[in-house]
């Protein structure tokens, strides 16, 4: 007498392809993010070559100005990551 064993790995057939050639691929960003996080990446820049420098190290510039613009470049690419894009 054999006995009908269950197994939880049965057999499955083939998943079928959902995705569809006409869909366009969904990004997780859209124009505007790309758009921000690069004027970031430009105002970081822009902070830190403010700071660049040999002469007068205790300059206005490069104790306030300068970390003041990172830190904003900085704060508009956490923007860009997190800003949730237009359906």
């Amino acid at each position: 007498m054999a006995q009908k064993t269950t197994s939880a790995y049965r057999a499955t057939p083939a998943a079928k392809n959902t995705t569809s050639p006409e869909t366009p691929a969904q990004f997780i960003f859209d124009k505007n993010n790309y758009k921000l996080f690069i004027i970031s990446i430009v105002v970081v820049a822009l902070g830190f070559f403010l700071m660049s420098g040999t002469t007068d190290i205790y300059s206005t510039t490069k104790i306030v100005i300068a970390p003041i613009v990172v830190l904003a470049g900085f704060g508009l690419g956490f923007v860009a990551i997190l800003r949730k894009p237009k359906a």
